[in-house]
């Protein structure tokens, strides 16, 4: 029984080994997604990337709820995987509905009202390189155990790693096959930023404020809002 004081080290090199069993080369995302809800004993699990201050998309998501939760996340600007990646530390809420601190105002009636009672996001980096998080999910509330949060910060090192190792054979200026094969990467929303960002003068991420702000105060889909932005339907002012 691997227990709370096995070394890093070895948690890790078990999880790849785990990963590996059937001889069929290197994990999928999709694999990693799944080993890592089975390792934390959580419901569902999500890896989502990121870039400076924006987010890129998911790499993978286990579930309809797993995805609902990134979904939201990326509409709102707000979630555990955004907090993991800015404070660059674990978040952890083990009770969504009733948390003892109040946080993701917008987030949180949607995820429990999705099936998530429980969330936890651990960031993922290199050194000073920043990627963005794993997120598991709970459909109880319940705490994570000394041995999850720790399985949790190995998986976090291994998909790190394999998300530097898989994209590094990729041409450059290119996203890599495996990569992009099981993401949802929201390429018709960039796009609308940066039309918005250039008619407005502003930073993309600025750009992806206003959209987001328009969205939510029309009770409108982000996406459609880009799409009618990219379609020349829709100004952002």
């Amino acid at each position: 029984m691997v227990t709370s004081a096995t070394p890093a080290g070895d948690r890790i090199g078990r999880i790849w080994a785990e990963l590996s069993v059937g001889g069929h080369g290197a994990p999928s995302a999709a694999r990693l997604c799944e080993a890592s809800a089975a390792s934390i004993g959580a419901t569902g699990g999500a890896i989502m990337l990121m870039s400076g201050d924006v987010a890129q998309g998911s790499l993978c998501t286990t579930d309809e709820v797993s995805t609902r939760i990134e979904e939201l996340q990326y509409e709102l600007g707000e979630g555990p995987c955004v907090e993991a990646y800015h404070t660059d530390r674990v978040v952890l809420e083990p009770d969504l509905a009733d948390p003892a601190t109040a946080r993701w105002p917008a987030f949180t009636p949607l995820a429990v009202r999705a099936g998530a009672r429980a969330v936890f996001a651990f960031p993922l980096r290199l050194g000073g390189v920043r990627l963005g998080a794993l997120n598991v999910y709970r459909d109880r509330p319940a705490a994570l155990s000394d041995d999850q949060h720790a399985d949790g910060l190995a998986m976090a090192d291994v998909i790190t790693q394999w998300v530097i190792d898989t994209q590094a054979s990729a041409p450059a200026g290119t996203v890599a096959e495996n990569v992009e094969r099981s993401a949802d990467f929201h390429y018709g929303l960039h796009n609308a930023a940066g039309m918005v960002s250039v008619q407005l003068d502003v930073s993309v991420t600025e750009a992806l404020v206003r959209l987001r702000a328009y969205a939510f105060g029309h009770d409108w889909p982000l996406s459609a809002v880009a799409e009618d932005v990219i379609a020349r339907k829709l100004r952002i002012n």
